[in-house]
């Protein structure tokens, strides 16, 4: 399985036209879009330290509490990392 990620920016319209890169071979393919609140953007989480506290406040705690396609969040968080970790090595 091959993962890519696309930082975009949705349009008024809505619309986006994703480029898949070329050692991505044709056929079927899931596509997942996360919507980041606009409160939690990239730039704003690097300048900023925050507690534990400010974590459960966060709009990304509970993220995932209404996937059906997960199950034990922690234990597919640890597998998430494990994978990411594997990646870096490679």
């Amino acid at each position: 399985m091959k993962t890519i990620t696309c930082k975009v920016v949705i349009p008024i319209d809505r619309q986006l036209k994703i480029t898949i890169p070329e050692d991505v071979p044709p056929g079927p393919a899931e596509v997942v879009v996360v919507i980041v609140p606009e409160a939690i953007v990239p730039e704003a989480v690097a300048e900023k330290r925050g507690t534990a506290g400010d974590l459960l406040r966060s709009p990304l705690f509970g993220l995932w509490k209404d996937r059906t396609d997960i199950g034990d969040s922690v234990e597919y968080a640890r597998k998430l990392r494990a994978k990411a970790e594997q990646r870096s090595h490679e």
